[in-house]
């Protein structure tokens, strides 16, 4: 926290008292919960941002979409529209958001990819549509108290964990700590691997303070894969200037500086829409270096940075894109399948 954040303090007063009474009208059942009318699991944090909502969104896929009909449902942030919308074919990131689309892009068919606002009526006309949906997987719904998932899963940074954070605007929490009694289990995510028994305790220790006890406490971390060509016929080098519009791009930017030369990293807002001004300014640092370096991109950026090149931009620089997958002890694997099973069935 930064040395002068306790200016902030009033503010973050304010706002925990707004949070804190709407949490209470629904813990007294005076705002209305609902059950979802189909198995679910909700996956959220308490946090704005960074802590590896989408990739633990696809593993969720990758682990019971292979024995059961998949769906996901977010607001889609960042979109343009609104309403209830399937994806399809011809969806943008514009029309159902950043992260919808990756997934979408990623799974085809494999999973049918839902927005909407109103989760409550989403799940409805979700349940009511012809498609046979076994299992939704909410993306960012652990403040959308109007709906009652069957297993929440809460999502915190190993780097910076709830549990040593501050609420808004002081720090980045979304709600009072103690909002984490909603959890089924708690997930630290982009942990270094090779943490200690003891490490481990000591941070499963601090967190279990806001739990309901015997609530499991399980790390995951960030599998990185071989980047790949945005357009065919680049050759990759290990020279790379970074270019990321997501929330917290730290832990990537470690990895590429321990793997490759990485020599510049330009970092854009969370959702950027890139423009041609961010462009020229992209085309300008590559240009600024001897040896022309690769642009690599997340993800999420991938298909926002094609709409430049179908545009004329970025055509002579190589552009490659680097995946990554969440990857979990088989220790840990073995407690969240076993506890997601034996609540959805």
């Amino acid at each position: 926290m930064h040395k002068l954040s306790f200016l902030l303090y009033p503010f973050a007063v304010l706002y925990g008292w707004i949070t804190g009474v709407r949490n209470w009208l629904y813990d007294k059942n005076l705002f209305r919960s609902k059950p979802s009318p189909i198995p679910s699991i909700l996956v959220g944090n308490l946090t704005v941002g960074g802590t590896g909502k989408t990739p633990m969104v696809e593993y969720l896929i990758s682990e019971f979409s292979s024995g059961k009909r998949v769906a996901t449902l977010s607001r889609g942030y960042g979109r343009k529209t609104k309403g209830f919308l399937k994806a399809n074919q011809n969806s943008t990131p514009d029309q159902i958001g950043d992260e919808p689309f990756q997934i979408f892009q990623k799974y085809g068919d494999e999973v049918s990819v839902f927005v909407g606002e109103d989760r409550v009526a989403a799940l409805e006309q979700i349940k009511s549509s012809e498609e046979r949906i076994e299992l939704v997987i909410l993306d960012d719904a652990f403040q959308h108290r109007a709906v009652q998932a069957h297993v929440n899963i809460l999502l915190t940074t190993y780097q910076k964990p709830f549990s040593s954070d501050f609420l808004l605007p002081m720090g980045r929490l979304r709600e009072y700590r103690s909002g984490a009694t909603r959890a089924d289990v708690v997930i630290l995510t982009k942990s270094p691997e090779g943490l200690t028994r003891t490490k481990k305790g000591e941070l499963k220790s601090s967190i279990s303070n806001y739990l309901v006890p015997e609530t499991p406490v399980l790390f995951s971390s960030i599998s990185y894969g071989e980047p790949y060509a945005i357009r065919e016929g680049m050759k990759f080098k290990p020279d790379i200037v970074l270019v990321s519009g997501i929330a917290n791009p730290k832990t990537l930017e470690d990895h590429l500086d321990q793997n490759y030369n990485l020599l510049k990293s330009l970092r854009y807002a969370d959702h950027q829409n890139y423009t041609g001004t961010d462009a020229k300014e992209i085309e300008k640092i590559v240009s600024s270096f001897e040896e022309k370096p690769v642009l690599m991109i997340t993800e999420k950026d991938a298909d926002k940075v094609k709409l430049l090149l179908d545009s004329g931009f970025l055509e002579e620089i190589p552009i490659f894109v680097q995946p990554i997958q969440v990857q979990f002890s088989p220790e840990d694997e073995s407690i969240l399948r076993e506890l997601i099973t034996r609540k959805i069935g």
